[in-house]
């Protein structure tokens, strides 16, 4: 008898999760940190702020009678937001916040890789480019702008990274966040040193993890410092876990046709396929990311939930335990009665347009527009961002047979069926369970020696999930809103480069 322990380091903080080794859910507590905003388009995190929150979760969940009646813990498994850069110093203190996912400042360094695709067939497994929230733009950017912190700096690594050592006392990478985010060679095991050189970091690889080791493998075992924080015995293994969306591949059940899509401050729809796909709209194919028989491709909107809070929370100043009655009023506006459209690019766009120089937008505002219909175009927003990454998944050959939603769309009745009138097809929602939690206990579990391996873990960790369906009515009419979406994001593209433009010049 024992637990599988699963941390989850997402945008707004940490949620620590406790799992028998047959898949059964103990509980999970999540502990908040702050985000800052310090100039347009950057956005920016505490390490230290991290771990805090994930010692404290961690030590509170251990402490709960069904813990503590599972036993012991057997394995410890992690999954991070990707492309958040920690620079930290030799003992892996903070040098400087760390510049989170979302943050878009590297867009200029982001622009040069697509100049190399030639030199560098590395960069096909990316599109052709790599995005500006990836870790190796930013290392770029911050050697260019922060020469000092660049040189006192011993390590500039991904979220994952950093809680890897926290765990472990080892700087060990995941092969995951290694391919899809700082260009590593998943086929050959080896960084693009020369790509690295021709960016002006060669001395980045110095930097980054000393080891990487695909998803499922042990990074080394807990330390007594770690276990003393969280309330538990040292040694357990602590296994490669990945990105947060793309792990939750595994929590999906098992199917040839299945796309992830995970919506919550963001948004992440993943896909493994046999064979690579040939496209600059979505990202990837990623050669042996997750499974080492599979090549992932990846999409997402790099603000999706996080357009709703601004919209409720942030511009309308309503507090979230009041938010249901907001949402509620927003369900009751017709579809296509308040004739506002929105944009939903607030920090850039991932899919697939692959813009980090696009902006927010609200159109057809008059002095009678409520609350509630300015909420409800920002649903419709989103989901027609969501749709878009859907279609380019489907242009580049990807098989969508089984569409499956999970993550902060849970919540929000009014978002789920926006999305899938949107959409204009069924799909699935994970019922009242977090899939990167249940990923992770599946990685731990074949780290452990628990199960022969991830596929098996998969089959027996799938969630329970429920059906929505569209309604063709309000489908034909989200059809209009979808062309008009596209039409004015066409539109405005190059009055939102040159602001932006302008506000980078200052």
């Amino acid at each position: 008898m024992g637990l599988l322990l699963a941390l989850d380091l997402g945008t707004e903080g940490a949620r620590v999760g406790a799992f028998t080794e047959d898949g059964t859910a103990l509980g999970s507590v999540h502990r908040p940190y702050a985000t800052t905003f310090p100039r347009a388009g950057w956005a920016e995190q505490d390490p230290e702020a991290w771990w805090s929150a994930v010692v404290d979760a961690a030590r509170t969940l251990l402490a709960t009678d069904a813990c503590r009646a599972a036993g012991p813990v057997l394995a410890v498994a992690s999954a991070t937001t990707a492309s958040t850069v920690a620079v930290l110093d030799a003992d892996g203190r903070p040098l400087r916040p760390a510049i989170l996912w979302m943050d878009s400042r590297a867009s200029a360094q982001a622009a040069r890789t697509a100049a190399l695709a030639e030199r560098h067939p590395v960069l096909a497994w990316s599109g052709g480019s790599d995005a500006s929230e990836w870790l190796l733009p930013k290392a770029v950017w911050l050697k260019e702008n922060e020469p000092a912190t660049w040189a006192r700096a011993a390590r500039v690594v991904e979220a994952l990274d950093y809680l890897t050592f926290r765990l472990t006392g080892r700087w060990v990478g995941s092969q995951m966040n290694a391919v899809c985010k700082y260009n590593y060679d998943g086929l050959r095991g080896a960084f693009p040193v020369a790509l690295y050189a021709d960016l002006g970091v060669a001395d980045l690889v110095e930097r980054l993890p000393d080891e990487i080791r695909p998803v499922g493998s042990v990074a080394g075992p807990l330390t007594r410092e770690a276990a003393d924080l969280f309330g538990t015995a040292p040694g357990a293994p602590v296994v490669v876990g990945g990105i947060d969306a793309h792990v939750s591949l595994l929590s999906c059940g098992a199917s040839d046709d299945v796309v992830s899509l995970v919506s919550g401050t963001s948004s992440a729809i993943v896909a493994e396929v046999d064979e690579p796909t040939e496209t600059t709209e979505i990202w990837g194919p990623y050669p042996h990311a997750l499974r080492t028989t599979k090549w992932l491709v990846e999409g997402g909107q790099v603000t999706s939930g996080s357009v709703l809070t601004w919209a409720g929370e942030g511009i309308m100043g309503v507090a979230r335990e009041d938010l249901s009655a907001l949402v509620e009023g927003a369900s009751r506006v017709e579809a296509g009665a308040h004739g506002l459209l929105a944009l939903d690019t607030f920090m850039g766009n991932r899919t697939p347009y692959r813009d980090a120089r696009l902006r927010g937008a609200v159109v057809g505002l008059t002095l009678g527009t409520t609350r509630e219909e300015l909420y409800r175009a920002a649903v419709e927003a989103v989901a027609c961002g969501t749709r878009g990454v859907v279609e380019s998944f489907e242009r580049a050959g990807v098989a969508c047979g089984r569409l499956v939603f999970s993550g902060g769309i849970e919540k929000n009745r009014l978002w789920q069926q926006v999305t899938v009138d949107v959409l204009g097809r069924e799909v699935e929602i994970v019922d009242g369970d977090n899939l990167t939690l249940r990923a992770c206990a599946v990685i731990g579990a074949a780290g452990a020696g628990l199960v022969a391996g991830l596929d098996e873990g998969a089959a027996a960790h799938a969630p329970r999930t429920r059906t929505l369906t569209p309604d063709a009515g309000r489908h034909a009419l989200y059809r209009q809103t979808y062309a008009d979406y596209v039409g004015l994001m066409q539109a405005l593209t190059p009055l939102m480069h040159a602001s932006v433009d302008r506000l980078a010049a200052r």
